[in-house]
């Protein structure tokens, strides 16, 4: 019978392998490429820009995501309960006490962002803060201190980054078949490379979506099992969750760039049904509550 002990230890596994399939999707096109202009220094370029990328928008992230957000810091005084609920579950987590901000919008929702769990971030909505009691409350929080926890905030940035930079290579070869810069059709198989080339460039953004969008939902269950071991009352976190996803309104600043590091998704629910919730960077709340309750004894 599935457990939130084996949930987390299968999430981690899965999450490791979408993670490695990512690279390998980043290598080979990289490769294909290569071969169309017949110079691995494009591959080798490719991975060494990817890296810098990756490094600082990992170092920036918080400021960045605070900015998008709108969110403020919160006042102490005014704040207490919260601050109360988050520095309780930071001590019981071991973690160091993160800021909390708050973000003015009816829309119930929550993230953590920043690059490491000594420059960790909370953020919280004041429709969440209106709607949710106190057990509720703290399982939002351990959810959100689960994922600065487990690593997710790097972890999410890295596939955030490397998907739009995949993207961006694609994009960048697409438009220089055009000009027809630097590919030599002559050479034995370069006319097979050129084809493989266009066939990558069009379809590996798409397969780097879906696994970024894969590895989010995943990192969510991960979120969920850890935060309900943390409050010992997943119950809290699975009303917690029917009560964000019945508001089923989008966020005031829903974005596409931020939409995974959030609880739930900000577009709202009906952003994520039918053919969409392919595209969801988050799982059904249905699966998730179901999770959390033990109803279930297949994860997917």
């Amino acid at each position: 019978m599935a457990t939130l002990y084996n949930q987390q230890d299968n999430n981690v596994r899965k999450t490791w392998f979408l993670i490695t399939l990512f690279f390998v999707v980043i290598i080979g096109v990289g490769y294909i490429f290569s071969a169309v202009y017949n110079s691995s220094a494009i591959l080798y370029v490719a991975i060494a820009f990817s890296l810098i990328m990756n490094f600082a928008s990992y170092w920036w992230s918080d400021k960045i995501v605070l900015k998008m957000t709108g969110a403020r810091q919160a006042d102490h005084d005014t704040n207490r309960d919260l601050y109360n609920i988050v520095e309780n579950l930071a001590i019981t987590a071991g973690l160091p006490m993160p800021k909390v901000y708050i973000i003015e919008d009816q829309a119930p929702n929550a993230f953590a962002t920043g690059r490491d769990k000594n420059h960790a971030v909370v953020a919280v909505t004041s429709g969440l803060l209106a709607i949710l009691n106190k057990n509720e409350l703290e399982g939002v929080i351990a959810h959100e201190l689960s994922h600065i926890g487990n690593r997710d905030i790097l972890l999410s940035t890295v596939v955030v980054v490397l998907a739009g930079f995949l993207a961006i290579i694609s994009n960048i070869f697409l438009r220089s078949l055009w000009f027809g810069g630097g590919r030599d059709r002559d050479r034995e198989g370069g006319a097979i490379f050129l084809v493989l080339g266009i066939v990558a460039a069009i379809l590996a953004p798409i397969a780097a979506t879906l696994i970024q969008l894969a590895i989010s939902r995943k990192r969510e269950f991960l979120a969920d099992a850890s935060g309900a071991l943390l409050t010992r009352y997943p119950e809290g976190l699975a009303s917690a969750l029917e009560k964000i996803s019945a508001y089923n309104r989008p966020m005031l600043k829903a974005n596409p760039a931020t939409a995974h590091l959030f609880i739930a998704n900000p577009f709202g629910a009906k952003a994520a049904s039918g053919f969409a919730r392919l595209f969801s960077t988050h799982p059904p709340v249905e699966e998730r509550v179901a999770a959390l309750l033990g109803r279930n004894d297949n994860q997917t």
